[in-house]
């Protein structure tokens, strides 16, 4: 790999804006953010409530318009990506953790991981293998076969890590991924999926307020009045 393709950012944001129009008035949410996350960083992106953290997760993830500036994706231009490219972008290269596990209530921990290798086309055996251990090292080797309704807290979020990291996403994206887990358990799981994160070689984007796990990170960038510090 020459050193030019090692040193492209897996995510690069320039003058990004985004403003929202309410009772008549123009919110500025993000007044020219740039940023660049190189392949393997880990990033804290740190702000109060109501900063606009989830707003930059949502920008980065592709996951609606209404952005100015440039938003380039391993490599490739998404600014202008039509829906089509942008969902490619997103199964190809990104994997989501939130707050909330989101997990599919009708489907086991192991199917919930399985569904989005299959969904990439992985066979089912190797999805289920891949699906196994990755559950296996959140130590949840023993809760496979339980619905998320059967799983605690910390367990369904663990789950949910597992199924963001199942592609093997070239980033990873996490909106407070622990924030509503008790502090003990909150510690525990966030030491987890940094060390899965890191130890597959992918980069992360993890909103937070918690300054504590922040520390853990490789870099903080903190987001002030629409812009980032």
């Amino acid at each position: 790999m020459s050193d030019a393709a090692v040193k492209e950012p897996i995510v690069s944001l320039r003058n990004l804006t985004r403003s929202f129009s309410q009772g008549g008035e123009t919110i500025e949410v993000l007044r020219g953010v740039d940023l660049d996350i190189m392949p393997g960083e880990i990033v804290a992106l740190l702000g109060p409530s109501g900063s606009g953290k989830s707003t930059m997760l949502q920008a980065v993830g592709l996951l609606e318009g209404g952005f100015g500036g440039e938003i380039r994706m391993a490599g490739t231009d998404a600014t202008h990506a039509d829906a089509a490219a942008r969902t490619a972008l997103r199964r190809d290269h990104l994997g989501f953790v939130y707050q909330f596990h989101h997990l599919l209530p009708d489907f086991t921990a192991l199917e919930n991981v399985v569904i989005p290798q299959l969904l990439v086309g992985t066979s089912r055996a190797d999805a289920e293998a891949r699906a196994g251990e990755l559950l296996g090292s959140l130590g949840l080797a023993h809760r496979l076969t339980h619905r998320p309704s059967q799983l605690s807290g910390g367990e369904q979020q663990r789950v949910a890590v597992a199924r963001a990291l199942a592609n093997a996403p070239k980033l990873v994206l996490a909106d407070e991924p622990t924030g509503n887990l008790d502090e003990k358990t909150s510690d525990r799981v966030f030491e987890e999926f940094i060390g899965l994160v890191r130890g597959q070689g992918s980069a992360a984007l993890v909103a937070t307020h918690n300054e504590r796990l922040a520390a853990r990170m490789d870099r903080i960038v903190r987001l002030h009045e629409g812009r980032l510090a």
